[in-house]
């Protein structure tokens, strides 16, 4: 096992450049399938995720080439298999995109049910609402979606939540159903415009992406393209955060900062200085943090998985903050672990209410999930002192080579490897 070794109390300063967006990847590596050819996918971030996912295209047949660390050549001109294996598929949420790859290239699919980080119930009813109003049958056994369907056509689909998983999915399934598929109450993530606009590239016809009505026009044939992927809005989110909390000067390269306004204009309103360039945003602080209301919402409302990193700054903004969790149930469970840090952080239901102290003290932590594990580190850097992490392989699902990148910003962390635990024999 892995952790981290963080000393705080040092601003982050310098510049650091962002990765391809983690839930982009996640999506079109999967629809790589329905190309049937080869493409070329640029901008992958370097992390176990996409890791994960290529090792399933490659269980199904596709021939996977590197030719760089961020960028692979995949043909899936060739696939062997519709099943995902599930001890790949049960380490990542996002193995569910094979569904509807598979379904809509091969008329069938099986996947185990979708892992990740424990959020609280993650429900693909939404998912198999869209693959049955297309003509597909699904089932369940011991942990296993298989998903068949003799032909596909298309349908109407109003979704009864905004979900960016059933989204794209519902994308995925349609495109190459006879006819038009109108998908409405839609999730308007960047991430979902991008899966859009890989698949209009290899020969799809989906307009309205980024809005609340999807159509998607059936294709009969697809083809492979080069493309590359966005830049990360969340790991971009998280330094923007980082340098604000340590009171320090970051130029945050490769963003879009358009996809990144709601996150800007909290900074801005908790009194970090904010400057926007057309690929890049620079971050400081010298003044007092000021306390924040926060509301996740789907986007354009302020996102989830920034909720986490904003907590731990607003631990020392002078005031109270509030903030309401409206997308996971376990969204706060972090809050032990600042509590061992000495922040007045209460937790009732969905709502947290954050009373700001002085100072952050170390602690020894423990990541219960992908980004508690980025506000973890976070708070860490805000500390005097030293604080050790520990389940970083939840951090490392998503964010690619963290620990240079924070040493090339000035932060003192280091990984480690831990001691592995020592079994007692009993006395015979």
């Amino acid at each position: 096992m892995e952790k981290f070794v963080i000393k705080g109390g040092k601003p982050l300063t310098g510049e650091v450049t962002i990765s391809g967006a983690k839930n982009a990847a996640v999506a079109i590596l999967p629809a790589t399938i329905l190309a049937a050819g080869k493409c070329v996918i640029e901008n992958l971030p370097d992390i176990s995720d996409v890791a994960a996912s290529l090792k399933i295209l490659k269980a199904l047949g596709a021939q996977i080439r590197m030719i760089d660390r961020n960028t692979y050549e995949i043909d899936t001109s060739m696939l062997v298999s519709t099943e995902v294996p599930a001890e790949l598929s049960r380490k990542m949420r996002a193995s569910y995109y094979f569904l509807g790859a598979l379904l809509s290239r091969s008329g069938k699919a099986q996947v185990a049910m979708p892992g990740g980080c424990n959020l609280g119930p993650r429900p693909i009813d939404q998912h198999l609402k869209a693959f049955s109003a297309l003509g597909a049958t699904d089932s369940v056994d011991y942990g296993m979606i298989s998903v068949r369907a003799h032909k596909l056509t298309g349908a109407h689909i109003f979704f009864d939540k905004v979900s960016v998983g059933a989204t794209m999915n519902g994308m995925l399934s349609a495109v190459m159903a006879e006819g038009q598929t109108v998908l409405e109450n839609c999730a308007k993530e960047p991430h979902v415009v991008d899966l859009a606009n890989f698949l209009n590239m290899c020969g799809a016809d989906i307009r309205g992406a980024g809005t609340d009505v999807i159509k998607v026009r059936g294709a009969q044939q697809m083809h492979g393209c080069t493309y590359s992927i966005i830049p990360d809005q969340i790991e971009a989110g998280s330094y923007m955060v980082a340098a604000a909390a340590t009171g320090g000067d970051v130029l945050i390269k490769n963003v879009t900062p358009k996809h990144l306004e709601p996150i800007t204009v909290k900074l801005q309103r908790a009194g970090a200085k904010v400057e926007e360039f057309d690929d890049a945003v620079r971050v400081s602080r010298v003044g007092e943090l000021q306390p924040l209301k926060i509301n996740t919402m789907p986007h354009p409302g302020f996102p989830t998985d920034m909720q986490p990193l904003m907590s731990v700054m607003l631990t020392v903004a002078k005031g109270t903050s509030t903030i309401t969790e409206g997308i996971w149930d376990n969204r706060f469970r972090y809050a032990d672990e600042l509590a061992k840090m000495g922040a007045n952080i209460q937790v009732d239901g969905q709502v947290a209410v954050i009373e700001g102290v002085a100072k952050l003290q170390p602690a020894p932590l423990h990541a219960s999930d992908l980004r508690a594990g980025a506000a973890l580190v976070v708070a860490a850097l805000m500390t005097n002192g030293t604080s050790e992490i520990t389940e970083i392989q939840h951090i490392e699902r998503g964010y690619e080579n963290i620990v240079a990148k924070l040493q090339a910003l000035g932060a003192d962390i280091t990984r480690v490897e831990t001691e592995p635990a020592i079994a007692l024999t009993p006395a015979l």
